[in-house]
């Protein structure tokens, strides 16, 4: 069977329920926080201008103008009988050997984790995966928040796919206490990655809301998968997950309801791997 690449506009919980039995290799679900907000990005585009105030190249100004916005609702009333169908799906359409990443944060993360326990059994239970940053504003009236949680199941403890030597590296903290080429090699990363998010003026940014780094998803696709594997991720966002696995030879399967995010995932795609053939399908 030829695979290939799907992009679904629609309810997630009803494609899912289209995808065979065991049959996705990877699933890394990023849903809503539910931060009982309106989760918006408003868009900028540089413009030149003699009365701008940003100077670049040869003196010549520019100015910022704006480019409209991306936004969504993260907000439910329980979110964990939301999530739990989704997750119920994720289960069965996943392979005997896949793994499940499912990205949370200080909200919701405890409640998933008790609900995944029961679902997958917690024999199967793989790492608490800390993703820790710093960027943005810091709170004065309590520690700071920055770090996100990644929960890791696999659907049979005694026989799924990680491969540690083909993920990126990450510096030593002390490098002076191994030898030089274990620093030049750089360290195997732990179940805490320090990774910057999406810079708001990077090349990755694409303006929607909540973006992943690629990086984070790199990391992820290449330890737990094998090249034309399977990707699902569907709670797809700006399409980082889509990116990630093209660019890494991987098949993929996205999935979201809002019309702006599919927006965006075809302008991304379009713009960065236009060769990658790609389904777009409205359900």
């Amino acid at each position: 069977m030829v695979k290939s690449n799907k992009v679904f506009q629609g309810d997630n919980l009803s494609v899912l329920k289209s995808i065979k039995n065991n049959s996705i290799d990877l699933i890394y679900v990023d849903p809503p926080f539910n931060t009982g907000v309106i989760q918006t990005r408003k868009l900028k585009k540089v413009k030149k201008s003699d009365k701008g105030t940003i100077t670049g190249f040869k003196g010549h100004t520019y100015e910022l103008e704006d480019a409209g916005s991306y936004s969504y609702s993260d907000s439910y009333y329980n979110f964990l009988d939301f999530l739990k169908p989704r997750l119920v799906e994720a289960k069965r359409v996943l392979a005997k050997g896949g793994t499940l990443y499912v990205h949370l944060d200080f909200r919701e993360v405890h409640y998933v984790k008790v609900f995944l326990d029961t679902l997958f059994g917690r024999e199967n239970f793989l790492n608490e995966i800390i993703w820790a940053y710093d960027y943005g504003g810091k709170a004065k009236t309590k520690w700071p928040t920055k770090h996100d949680t990644i929960l890791v199941y696999v659907k049979d403890i005694k026989n799924y796919y990680f491969s540690s030597e083909t993920v990126d590296r990450e510096p030593y903290m002390a490098p002076g206490l191994v030898t030089k080429e274990k620093a030049q090699r750089g360290k195997l990363p732990t179940d805490v990655w320090w990774h910057t998010i999406v810079p708001p003026t990077g090349k990755e940014k694409t303006g929607y809301p909540t973006q992943k780094p690629l990086g984070i998803l790199k990391r992820i696709i290449v330890a737990s998968s094998r090249p034309q594997d399977t990707v699902l991720d569907f709670f797809a966002g700006s399409g980082t997950t889509g990116e990630a696995a093209a660019t890494l030879d991987r098949h993929f399967i996205l999935v979201d309801e809002n019309p702006e995010a599919v927006l965006v995932i075809r302008k991304r795609f379009a713009a960065r791997m236009p060769q990658i053939p790609i389904e777009y399908i409205e359900t």
